[in-house]
């Protein structure tokens, strides 16, 4: 179905190719999975059998490339539409019309089909992808995971011979995701559609591949093969199988079930070497369940760490024994690229893109088990994995389940003291919700409603948030997360309630005096960024937030280091305008920090780079520098993200929203293992021990010889 043909591409000014050397076959009814780090190549690739490389992007390409029979040299996008469907990293770019049902049509309508043929694919485009409640509304207000669906649907609905989907789950919460994924498969397997896909997130995808091809660097010779024999030397992989390299299993497992079936062993290590008595520890929230809120504050859910679900959700992983607590852990191949900034060889086509490799190291996060003098629910949590906004943060006394007495004080070396300053301003209500004392709260939702048009976006929604506190925001697509947010910065009113950011309503605060309170970087980056220039953004922000000239620029060489002043925004790959927009929030100094869905476009390496950042901004690790004292917790920091492995490296604290309501709020370790869509696969592979990610893992075994 795909020929290429000794195929090379090079870009204007570059120095090396994008692509070389790629010379295969994809045969029909195949769905083949690219992988590898950012900026090497991957959506030029994708580009190449769409036609937009290089009728749209400019650049030369050398060789050929075929689909279908047509040369994609000689023919043009439009010239491919009846046999290639596309989907780019930007939904938004991807729209014509304004509402769902017509954007479903276009494509069809485009190609002449006939009027009862495209009512009848509507219909079942609507019912396979979740999208019949919405075939009304307009684009613009929908979610940006809603989107999405709507732009895979738009592809979908002209039944293309082949689909080029560039990370078409980014937006998608893991259960959207898995629906999509479904009906790819059900159009490989039943009609034999041939899929060509590029996705960060390898959890989600790598078991449906039936062969990868994997770019390591910029213009490496491909390699397709077996998806486990790929994964094997692959510098980018799922957590299933940074666990599995870490153990030493052979074949390496690709889904959260296969590794379960060679987990035992690991299991009693691991209960050995951290003093678990008698075989496995007690699950994160066997101490205190996680607290569940859609009308009764006291009402509860235990946690049911060992149901599992096709959807593996989120990211990183860390095959290496050696602890790196500060840093990004080591990975096999290119390490030069693990930082939030993309190298500079990013092509015009490879711009949603973060680095390459792996995740930052953490520390186990210790169990919500309940000691003396303690009630149930005021358990930390994520006191140990990333610091903690509750009193919690000491070690335990006795032998709970990490052996508390030897292992845990050990691995919170060089955490404890965001733990302990955190954990003087957090405090938790009688009912057991987590909550703030005080006048040291950054923000206040109380009772908070907010309308959007006819749709009822949250309703009673309560949430306080301490200096030196990490929430995630989760829950599926349209459950209200940007519109939360949105809120605390005033971009929406209330309807009900109130919303309080450092003592004003958001709402009511003009922007001079907001900045400085809360700052926001959106879904899309690129929104807040409008000069023609880095230096020009760097200016206008120090004017903005009234800081000193070069506030901004100084953030901007330490989170980009390499960009040049003249460089357009444009020009930036996704992980370089969010450091950039990042750095343009940051020159006001906000207490509050809201960042929406932070690692969509960004590889695991990048994102290793964002959790270091983000720890260091609520007093998790050092200033940069050597001999740099320890940052205070100037910052709360909340993310609305359906990167589940994020949270459980990252997160203090899981707020759960679903149709506008908080339904679960509460310590990371509680929250996200009580739920099977919101858990990381080492939780799922280890349940019910309490680990949640590789580098936990790789630490207590470490720790504990």
């Amino acid at each position: 179905m795909i020929r290429f043909e000794d195929v090379s591409v090079r870009y204007e000014g570059a120095a090396e190719p994008a692509v070389r050397g790629l010379d295969l076959t994809v045969p029909e009814g195949e769905l083949v999975l690219l992988v590898g780090p950012s900026g090497v190549g991957k959506s030029t690739l994708l580009g190449t059998v769409s036609g937009l490389v290089p009728h749209f992007t400019g650049g030369t390409l050398r060789g050929r490339v075929t689909v279908a029979g047509r040369d994609t040299r000689t023919h043009k996008p439009r010239e491919l539409a009846d046999v290639v469907g596309t989907v780019g990293q930007d939904p938004l770019a991807h729209f014509v019309t304004d509402t769902v049902e017509d954007e479903l049509a276009y494509g069809m309508e485009s190609l002449g089909l006939a009027p009862h043929v495209m009512r009848r694919r509507v219909e079942e485009t609507l019912d396979l992808l979740g999208l019949a409640a919405l075939r009304d509304r307009p684009i613009a207000t929908l979610s940006g995971g809603q989107q999405q669906r709507v732009a895979i649907g738009s592809v979908l609905t002209p039944h293309p011979a082949v689909l080029v989907l560039d990370e078409p789950t980014s937006a998608l919460d893991p259960a959207a995701a898995e629906e999509v994924l479904a009906v790819l498969l059900r159009l490989v397997h039943d009609l034999g559609t041939t899929v060509l896909m590029a996705e960060h997130r390898l959890e989600r995808v790598v078991q449906y591949a039936d062969r990868l091809l994997l770019l390591q660097a910029p213009g490496a010779t491909p390699v397709l093969g077996d998806p486990a024999q790929i994964m094997a030397g692959s510098p980018v992989y799922p957590p299933v199988v940074g666990l599995g390299r870490l153990a030493g299993w052979s074949p390496l497992p690709l889904t959260v079930r296969d590794a379960r079936r060679h987990a035992g062993e690991l299991r009693e290590r691991l209960a050995r070497r951290t003093g678990g008595a008698g075989g496995a520890p007690a699950p994160a929230a066997s101490g205190g369940p996680a607290t569940v809120v859609p009308e009764d504050p006291s009402a509860t859910v235990p946690a049911d760490p060992a149901t599992t679900s096709p959807a593996d959700p989120a990211t990183t992983a860390a095959p290496t024994t050696t602890v790196t607590t500060d840093s990004a852990a080591a990975v096999p191949a290119d390490p030069a690229s693990a930082v939030l900034a993309d190298p500079a060889t990013t092509s015009p086509a490879d711009r949603a893109n973060g680095a390459a490799a792996d995740s930052a190291a953490t520390v186990p996060a210790e169990p919500a088990t309940t000691s003396p003098g303690r009630p149930a629910g005021a358990a930390g949590g994520r006191s140990v994995a990333a610091g903690t906004g509750s009193p919690s943060a000491g070690p335990r006394p006795g032998g709970g389940p990490f052996g508390v007495g030897r292992l845990v004080p050990r691995l919170l070396s060089g955490r404890r003291s965001r733990a302990a300053g955190a954990g003087r301003r957090a405090g938790h209500r009688d009912d057991g919700h987590p909550g703030i004392r005080g006048a040291e709260r950054v923000a206040v939702v109380e009772g908070l409603a907010v309308r959007r048009g006819r749709v009822e976006a949250l309703r009673r929604v309560d949430l306080s948030l301490a200096p030196g506190e990490i929430v995630a925001l989760m829950g599926r697509n349209g459950a209200g997360k940007s519109t939360l947010l949105s809120s605390l910065v005033g971009l929406v009113e209330p309807a009900a309630g109130t919303v309080r950011v450092g003592g004003v309503a958001p709402h009511r605060t003009g922007p001079q005096e907001l900045v400085r309170r809360a700052g926001l970087v959106p879904q899309e980056p690129r929104d807040l960024l409008y000069a023609d220039t880095v230096a020009g953004e760097c200016a206008a922000a120090d004017r903005d937030a009234a800081a000193p000239a070069g506030t901004c620029r100084a953030l901007v060489s330490e989170l980009l280091p390499g960009i040049t002043d003249d460089t357009h925004p444009r020009d930036l790959s996704e992980g370089q305008r969010l450091a950039l927009a990042l750095a343009v929030v940051l020159t006001a100094r906000p207490p509050l920090l809201l960042l929406d869905e932070p690692t969509r476009g960004l590889d695991y390496a990048a994102k290793a780079r964002l959790v270091r950042m983000l720890r260091g901004l609520t007093g998790g690790d050092p200033a940069p520098g050597p001999g740099s004292p320890r940052n205070p917790p100037v910052h709360a920091v909340v993310l609305a993200t359906h990167d589940v492995e994020l949270a459980a490296e990252l997160a203090d604290r899981v707020v759960i929203l679903a149709d506008g309501e908080v339904v679960a709020d509460g310590p990371t370790a509680e929250v996200v293992v009580a739920s099977p869509s919101f858990a990381p696969q080492v939780a799922k592979v280890l349940a019910p021990q309490p680990w949640l990610t590789v580098t936990q893992v790789t630490e207590a075994l470490t720790w504990a010889e």
